[in-house]
């Protein structure tokens, strides 16, 4: 498994920018839009939950479920920047993810932040 698999965020040149911060440094914000978020849930699949156990046994990373987990919260990080673009935001402020388990099915990942329009400075 590559670097590419194992990484997140997004693309360079998105127009909405999304930073963990509680400014994004050269913009000010011209509208609070309020909170948005993505949410999704995955389960996984017995293949991975056998592999999972056995590998559990022996020690080491479980890279099926790191491959899976990253995948979930890109998509998450996708629906939340979609929702924000829907409701007129350029920007979201102090990102955040929320990893739980859902009734024991499966995972839970919810991208949050504040929407804001940014105009830079």
């Amino acid at each position: 498994m590559g670097i590419d698999e194992y990484g997140g965020g997004q693309e360079p040149q998105s127009d909405v920018l999304v930073v963990t911060t509680n400014d994004a440094p050269g913009y000010r914000v011209q509208q609070v839009i309020g909170e948005v978020f993505g949410l999704t849930v995955r389960s996984r699949h017995l293949g991975s939950q056998i592999g999972a156990g056995l590998k559990s046994m022996i020690g080491g990373e479980l890279k099926g479920l790191t491959k899976t987990l990253v995948e979930t919260r890109n998509q998450a990080m996708e629906r939340l920047v979609e929702q924000a673009r829907a409701r007129g935001a350029n920007g979201v402020l102090m990102m955040r993810f929320d990893v739980t388990e859902a009734a024991d099915v499966g995972t839970e990942v919810c991208a949050y932040g504040t929407a804001v329009v940014l105009a830079k400075e």
